[in-house]
């Protein structure tokens, strides 16, 4: 299959507004300009639908940009979702939470095996480890951040007026964003068989599959789903989507047994590998500016 190069680069993420509090793993600042081509493209979406959340960038972006009206995210992960649910919902207690929090190896370590009492200390709690370990992954068995950034140790990724500033924010767009603690594949079942012309999703599965989404296992707690199914589901509706993938051979054959259209970006991992990701929408959406086989 020839995948077309997309002319929009990957952009470096500091030249993107850090919208999340959240460190993601897979994340998609780097993905934010063509998500402003692809809704720009629409006519303005009344709903933007991410059903596989993660750092929420992307409907933040959507929000904050006025590039949709609302957006509805969903995460099936009960601690990223703890964290939605007190972001959106009591904002300013959770910035108290950090303002008062002494950073320490030892006060992670005992936040870590304490067990939340509400939504806010449960948001809390998944925002330090977030912030701790390394590369932000949350999966069981992720350790803590040794020497970080400059030598910083355990703290060289926690900024606390920084992610006030962002939580700030998001309180003032919160009443435009819907968020489910509920499955992302059951609630595009649902979605998908109704009208939904005004409606637009993001859907980036943070999964393993067949070379599709290679890291899911190490880095999400919840890493499988039926890809083949998340095609057909896609194929069978009239929705506008943009989806994301690492280029895999199984991933090729769905794009094109389903008519789909797809760009390559080339990413720079934390390690410096290039990984090539696909950027897949219903109609061509990218101009062209070149081609790989």
């Amino acid at each position: 299959m020839v995948i077309t190069v997309s002319p929009i680069p990957a952009v470096n993420v500091a030249a993107v507004p850090q919208r999340s509090p959240l460190r993601y793993p897979g994340g998609k600042t780097w993905l934010i300009p063509h998500i402003r081509v692809w809704l720009r493209s629409l006519k303005r979406p009344r709903l933007l639908v991410e059903p596989f959340a993660g750092g929420g960038i992307v409907s933040l972006t959507a929000v904050m940009e006025n590039l949709a009206d609302e957006a509805l995210m969903v995460e099936l992960d009960k601690d990223v979702a703890a964290l939605w649910e007190a972001a959106l919902n009591y904002g300013p207690e959770l910035a108290a939470r950090i303002s008062s929090f002494a950073l320490t190896r030892e006060s992670v370590i005992e936040l870590s095996c304490k067990r939340p009492v509400n939504v806010v200390e449960h948001g809390f709690r998944t925002l330090v480890l977030n912030r701790t370990r390394r590369g932000g992954v949350l999966a069981q068995g992720a350790s803590f951040t040794r020497k970080g950034e400059n030598g910083a140790g355990i703290g060289s990724r926690w900024y606390p007026n920084t992610l006030i500033r962002r939580l700030r924010a998001i309180t003032e767009v919160a009443p435009r964003i819907t968020f489910r603690e509920t499955d992302g594949m059951q609630l595009l079942a649902s979605l998908l068989g109704k009208p939904h012309d005004d409606v637009a999703l993001f859907v980036d599965p943070p999964y393993t599959g067949g070379g599709g989404k290679r890291a899911g296992k190490r880095l999400y707690a919840h890493n499988d789903i039926d890809h083949a199914r998340l095609f057909s589901m896609l194929a069978e509706s009239n929705a506008n989507f943009l989806m994301t993938y690492d280029r895999s051979l199984e991933i090729e054959s769905l794009i094109e047994s389903h008519g789909f259209h797809a760009v390559q970006v080339v990413m720079k991992s934390g390690h410096h590998a290039l990984l090539p990701e696909l950027v897949i929408t219903r109609y061509p959406t990218f101009s062209e500016a070149g081609s790989l086989a």
